[in-house]
């Protein structure tokens, strides 16, 4: 146990430094009060992470936010503590989104506008997002505020409890319409088949309710769209949008040269009134049609992140072995063994070159 908040703690660190290009190298890190240590174990790469390495952000946020370790979805181990309620050796997700308040040692209140308002902590401008401007869990040690290390219950296995982020970001966007999704006649359709598109969809079931008589996906790839089996499927390419009846609810998680299709198919389906949540991510900008996003009333809602309240009701659903099963569609025949940083960069290499539906894991040996 930690008794001195000057402790820190050294970290081997494998650091992007420009695109394409990783070293390795020694970080020291503060354990602040309430603060515990973690050892990455088992992690995923995301598109964000493969922005950056493949140098497909813009050059300022790129000059902005490296060097730095990639990596914010994954889990760990407990390996130090400066708080009495999580023991050493516990396993737990690691929250990428750090408020501001837990950083520095305040109140929500104290903190900034969004932390106090109606916004919440999950737009911060005081905090911290691991592996966007901050190092992520490519390195040995991370030292993160308790609140940030969510024990994952003994019947959750590791490899489901990986996906617990980008759920909890399907499940922050979708907690925004909850009172919607639950009055039992909400119409909802997910426009996306691939990864973003199939933990919302698969929260959308396994968290809100929802079955295939009130949940439509729309894919481009049948292969891909196939895995959906607990949601009625249509190819986006084949369908005739004129002849589907009218969605109270639509979830855009294209991102990329798609989002303006799917973004402006959504809105032609959509029932006055409606709401489009936009969670595909793209680096242009999007032509929308305003008119009868005018017209029917229809309010877009934004969101690409969460915090350490939606892992929650996403551990409890990870729990159901239907969820599991569902999850599961999503993991890789085999994970990237991580001993040294060229095992690292070949994961990413790969990565790069084969965008494959299911996840890439990440196996760390430190």
């Amino acid at each position: 146990m930690i008794t001195n908040n000057a402790l820190s703690t050294k970290s081997r660190a494998f650091r992007l430094t420009k695109p394409g290009e990783v070293v390795e190298t020694v970080l020291e890190h503060p354990i602040p009060k309430d603060f515990v240590v973690v050892k990455p174990a088992l992690a995923s790469i995301c598109h964000a992470d493969m922005r950056y390495y493949m140098g497909n952000r813009r050059p300022e946020a790129l000059a902005r936010k490296l060097p730095m370790a990639l990596i914010h979805e994954g889990i760990g181990h407990v390996v130090d503590s400066n708080n009495t309620s999580l023991k050493e050796g516990t396993r737990v997700v690691i929250v990428p989104n750090i408020p501001g308040y837990l950083i520095n040692g305040t109140s929500p209140d104290e903190c900034c506008p969004y932390c106090r308002g109606v916004a919440g902590a999950n737009y911060c401008t005081n905090g911290r997002f691991l592996s966007s401007g901050f190092d992520g869990l490519a390195q040995d040690r991370l030292v993160v505020p308790v609140s940030c290390a969510i024990p994952v219950p003994d019947d959750v296995p590791d490899e489901i409890a990986v996906l617990s982020e980008l759920c909890s970001v399907s499940h922050q966007a979708l907690s925004r319409i909850q009172d919607r999704l639950s009055d039992g006649e909400a119409r909802v359709v997910v426009f996306g088949d691939g990864p973003v598109g199939y933990l919302s969809a698969a929260m959308l079931h396994h968290v809100f309710g929802l079955g295939a008589d009130r949940l439509h996906v729309f894919g481009a790839i049948p292969e891909k769209l196939n895995e959906f089996q607990f949601a009625t499927r249509h190819l986006v390419q084949d369908f005739d949008f004129s002849s589907i009846e009218g969605f109270d609810v639509a979830v855009e998680c294209t991102g990329g040269k798609f989002s303006e299709s799917a973004i402006n198919q959504a809105i032609d389906i959509m029932n006055r009134g409606g709401s489009l949540i936009l969670m595909g991510v793209t680096e242009e900008r999007v032509p929308i049609n305003t008119r009868d996003v005018l017209e029917k009333g229809i309010t877009l809602i934004g969101s690409s992140r969460s915090y350490s309240v939606d892992y929650h009701p996403v551990l409890k659903a990870m729990r159901d072995p239907q969820c599991q099963q569902t999850l599961g569609r999503l993991l890789p025949d085999h994970y990237k063994q991580i001993h040294e940083v060229k095992d690292f960069v070949a994961a990413m290499d790969e990565a790069a070159a084969h965008r494959d539906w299911k996840k890439t894991y990440l196996q760390f040996h430190w």
